[in-house]
């Protein structure tokens, strides 16, 4: 991370008149992709910055507020931390009010380069004596008073993402630093932005470690010429690659260097493309193992690691069941996650 730091990586797609590299989204993609083949890990914690970039730019495209985080961002070249993954629309912790703000008490697990991160992008349900119950969307300094890192990152896959938890207690929350209030439990357009941006950067990881991957039982396949079951493995694990190169080709060609339009209809489309890529690099990783032969579960030639890194995809938002209940219930022209009755209670009573 402190390489790319140097390299003003995490500044690039910020547009060049706020400071920034002015890269496009697509070629931010590749980049990712590319980095994945040598590390995976490293790749994602970059793609979760960079789609917390992506959606700010969005929205100073279409002068709303986003310029202010893009300009802080160039400027110190922060690595901005995603809070959200276990979060989803209720979010987790205690709010309370006080003078200027509020102080949020939580636990915020899966928040990748949490170790060398500068600002955590996360949120916090807030039960207002008016409103009722709401997600406050807020940044958070981690060198703020409060705020802590556990060293509980010990996993299956990804184990260099640093993909702490980050604790909370009692932390001030000015009350200009909430850039988004939404009622709890309710489907918000804004993740129609969040996740079309966030997919396409992340699985864009995981197609990088399925490519490399490939490559390594690709070479293996070639000592091995002359066995039939061979030429057939790798013509299945061509097949499971190509899958996985298409449906995220077309997730970054649906964003379209932040042009798409942001409704229900384009983020199902997104989300029904994560859940094929996902399972997609992960066939690719299951069959390179096959076709590599059992001097693949050496260690040594990084193929195991590659694989257990694959198994991550499926946990990104959407996991396949959650996702297919999100698309069909988009596709009949229902609210993408039903609203919880004491949600519905709550609006009715107002």
């Amino acid at each position: 991370l402190t390489v790319l730091r140097e390299h003003k990586v995490y500044s690039a797609m910020v547009p060049e008149d706020l400071g920034g590299g002015g890269i496009g989204y697509g070629e931010m993609c590749q980049f990712v992709r590319a980095l994945a083949g040598y590390c995976g890990s490293t790749a994602l914690t970059l793609s979760m910055h960079q789609h917390l970039l992506s959606a700010p730019i969005y929205n100073h495209m279409r002068g709303n507020p986003g310029q202010a985080l893009l300009e802080k961002v160039a400027g110190g070249e922060l690595v901005l931390v995603s809070t959200g993954a276990n979060d989803w629309m209720d979010s987790t912790g205690e709010v309370e009010r006080t003078d200027g703000g509020f102080l949020v008490s939580a636990r915020k697990a899966f928040s990748s380069a949490s170790p060398m991160g500068n600002v955590a992008v996360s949120t916090a349900p807030y039960n207002d004596p008016e409103a009722g119950w709401q997600v406050l969307h807020f940044p958070v300094p981690l060198s703020a008073e409060g705020v802590s890192i556990a060293d509980d990152w010990d996993t299956m896959g990804m184990r260099s993402s640093g993909s702490n938890t980050i604790i909370m207690e009692r932390v001030f929350v000015p009350e200009e630093a909430v850039a988004l209030r939404r009622p709890r439990g309710v489907y918000h357009p804004a993740y129609n932005v969040v996740l079309g941006v966030a997919m396409p950067l992340v699985m864009s990881a995981y197609l990088g470690v399925a490519e490399a991957a490939f490559a390594l039982a690709k070479g293996q396949a070639g000592k091995k010429a002359a066995d039939p079951v061979v030429h057939i493995g790798l013509g299945q694990l061509i097949n499971h690659l190509t899958t996985a190169q298409l449906a995220v080709d077309s997730m970054v060609g649906l964003v379209d260097e932040w042009q798409f339009q942001a409704t229900n209809d384009f983020v199902s489309e997104i989300l029904a493309r994560k859940t094929i890529a996902a399972k997609a690099v992960l066939a690719v990783g299951e069959a390179a193992l096959e076709t590599f032969g059992g001097a693949g579960f050496h260690r040594k030639f990084g193929l195991e690691r590659m694989l257990r890194d694959l198994h991550a995809g499926q946990f990104h938002p959407l996991p396949e069941r959650r996702q297919h209940l999100f698309s069909g219930r988009i596709a009949l022209g229902l609210e993408p996650i039903e609203i919880k009755a004491k949600v519905a209670l709550d609006q009715a009573a107002e």
